[in-house]
């Protein structure tokens, strides 16, 4: 099955042009600014949570457009993907419609590393999601610009210095409120391009930047700290211009993976699949590099790039000498360009072209469209809650590259993350966080909020250390119950899905724990499996699937009445025996790490006059970032073991202290007693 509607992209730009001409009302829960990942897994999410909200976007056709590589997924980034998927969100089941060529990276290690990925076709995915965003309940587009937010006094029973209420367009139309706006402005946020020595206004090539008074509103209205980041995009490359015959041909999988829990199969068929190509750069790539860096200004420029997709130029300057990839990547099924995977470049055009044709496969290539830089503000993210709001301003949230991340992946995460958070602070409901023992999102929102970044932030399987039960396979066991019945944004469908592939699993579970033969009566009934012959211990179907060599299919085949109504989980049930002792052995570290995740520190602490033993660079930095939990405030750089210990003393003392305090005064319910008794 494949979970997809027909686009419905005409009647979606018809829609859009009767709201940017006369909306039906100037008062929404929940604002979005911005309609690309996050902006879109954002509004969507609010809508989903049941507050009314409206998407605001400069430009109607590129809502969902991928900017840069037509790509989604890979080693640590697919992971991401599940769980948007898991929490119900949309660029899963896009990517699933618009793949054109899937792959499982990382396949030669364990399944919990494994990187779900697929090349995408630009087109099928914007429309996917234009689509879904017009099937949405409560959700309006708008196309405008956003001038400024409308700031107000905060309520003073909730922290903060302020308090958002809405926002004023560009074009000077009236107000319109709203109790929260979530602000996703991409590399917009007072966006420069650069190509060669040429600067321009933007955030992407052929649209203009932010305004400039949203960037002035969050630095001199709201105090907040911003910086400037960088990053770039690779020339786009005329397919038929290239020797496709000196590369190197990587086919995709032969039977694709879909993202979308909801998902049996993708769209595309494994036979109408595309390939991609491998390259490499030569000598001559480096003498162009070095002989025009006095015509790039993107380059010399003190912003930070990303480090993980840097430009060719930061490439050679950085690893002299060295033979680096180069990725011939399809644009969609009937596209006429490639993209050029490691090529991102912001020399003058001409330059571009002299440097392409160094690589034997791109010695005749023309270039469709040049590569070029962009610098954005970004807002440093350790003002932020887990909740990914703003601690100064009540209302305001921020999702996506604003935050310093990097990719389409975590600003979809951050992006639904922050519309669920939106919606329940509209609908005046507790917001909620995720635990980085939970997930990967809660892993990239607690990275950022407590530690920050100094350059572009890109998700990897290394930053979370429990990801052998943070698995791709059980996104929807982890997420999808949660994202029902505590936070709202899971519909009935996917969460009755959910539950019976639970109940399935626990049935089969227990069916292979019943299962005990002898290790003689094991190697008898399977031959095939590499079993000691000096060991004879009694094992249980689930013990034996942690050998190599054996499978659940195998063990179904030999007990088809108890095993073979699982089959369809066989996978899930292969890797859940892989990782169980060890998930088992970890259970009590993540019990412990919750329990100081738990642990509350007041958002209005005075660190400063703590009556307990802590450096002044330890209260410094408690009062900069002012963590939200003692799990937070532990993973501080440059908070010691012995200053989270003072810290633990503390809350634990505190909350008795207040704790023996309720127990001695009455409740709200029994003081009302008492008076009616009067």
């Amino acid at each position: 099955m494949l979970a997809k509607k027909t686009p419905l992209l005409q009647s979606f730009r018809s829609l859009v042009f009767r709201h940017a001409s006369h909306l039906s009302r100037q008062q929404y829960d929940v604002i979005v600014v911005g309609g690309g990942h996050a902006g879109t897994e954002a509004a969507a999410a609010a809508a989903r949570v049941g507050a009314e909200t409206l998407l605001v976007t400069q430009k109607k056709n590129t809502i969902g457009a991928l900017s840069c590589n037509p790509s989604l997924g890979g080693i640590g980034k697919g992971q991401l993907v599940k769980e948007v998927d898991a929490l119900d969100g949309l660029c899963g089941r896009a990517g699933d419609w618009a793949g054109i060529h899937f792959s499982i990276l990382n396949r030669s290690k364990g399944p919990a590393v494994w990187g779900p990925r697929a090349q995408l076709d630009r087109q099928r995915y914007r429309e996917f999601i234009q689509s879904e965003l017009l099937s949405t309940p409560r959700l309006t587009v708008l196309e405008g610009s956003v001038e400024e937010l409308l700031v107000t006094e905060p309520n003073p029973e909730e922290p903060g210095q302020h308090r958002v209420k809405g926002i004023c367009l560009a074009n000077g139309n009236h107000p319109i409120s709203a109790s929260s706006v979530v602000l996703t402005t991409g590399t917009f946020l007072s966006g420069s391009l650069f190509v060669g020595q040429t600067t321009s206004p933007g955030g992407r090539i052929g649209d203009a930047p932010s305004s400039p008074g949203l960037s002035q509103t969050l630095r001199e209205r709201l105090g907040l700290r911003t910086g400037r980041l960088r990053t770039g995009t690779p020339p786009r490359i005329v397919k038929d211009s290239v020797d496709l015959s000196e590369a190197q041909l990587h086919p995709p999988d032969s039977h694709p993976t879909p993202f979308s829990f909801l998902n049996t199969h993708t769209h595309c068929k494994p036979e109408e699949q595309l390939p991609c190509y491998l390259t490499f750069t030569t000598p001559g790539v480096e003498r162009v590099v070095r002989e025009s860096l006095h015509l790039n200004c993107h380059i010399q420029q003190d912003a930070k790039g990303p480090r993980y997709c840097p430009s060719i130029e930061s490439r050679v300057l950085r690893f002299p000498g060295r033979r680096h990839q180069v990725w011939l990547e399809p644009e969609g099924m009937a596209s006429d360009l490639l993209y050029p995977q490691g090529l991102s470049m912001t020399m003058p055009p001409d330059v571009q072209l002299r440097l392409i044709r160094e690589i034997p496969a791109m010695h005749r290539a023309e270039i469709h469209t040049p590569g070029y830089g962009v610098q954005y503000d970004f807002v440093c993210p350790t003002q932020l809650s887990p909740a990914l709001q703003v601690k100064s301003t009540q209302g305001l949230f921020l999702a996506g590259q604003i935050n310093g991340t990097t990719g389409y992946e975590e600003a979809a995460a951050q992006g639904l993350w922050a519309g669920v958070n939106a919606a329940r602070w509209a609908l005046s409901m507790p917001l909620v966080a995720l635990s980085r023992t939970e997930s990967y999102i809660g892993v990239l929102i607690d990275d950022l909020v407590s530690r920050g970044i100094t350059e572009p932030y890109r998700m990897f399987t290394s930053r979370a250390e429990y990801r052998t039960s943070l698995r791709p396979d059980n996104a929807d066991l982890r997420l999808t119950l949660k994202g029902f019945e505590e936070v709202g944004c899971v519909s009935s469908l996917r969460y009755q899905k959910a539950v019976r592939v639970r109940d399935k699993l626990q049935e089969a579970l227990a069916a292979l724990e019943a299962i005990a033969l002898s290790s003689a009566k094991w190697r008898k009934k399977l031959p095939g499996i590499h079993m000691s012959e000096n060991k004879n211990k009694i094992l249980t179907g689930m013990e034996l699937l942690e050998y190599n060599d054996a499978s659940f299919e195998m063990l179904a085949s030999v007990f088809p009445d108890c095993l073979s109504p699982y089959i369809e989980f066989a996978q899930r049930l292969n890797i859940e025996a892989v990782y169980k002792s060890h998930c088992d052995l970890q259970k009590k570290e993540i019990e412990r790490v919750q329990k100081e995740e738990n642990m509350c520190l007041s958002p209005d602490l005075d660190y400063f006059s703590l009556p307990i033993s802590l450096s002044e660079e330890v209260r410094e930095i408690l009062d900069r970032v002012r963590p939200s939990t003692l799990g937070a405030a532990s993973r501080l750089q440059g908070i010691t073991p012995a200053a989270v210990i003072n810290l633990l003393h503390y809350v634990k003392y505190t909350g008795q202290k207040e704790r023996g305090i309720h127990r001695n005064q009455p409740n709200q319910k029994e003081q009302g007693e008492e008076q009616r008794c009067v």
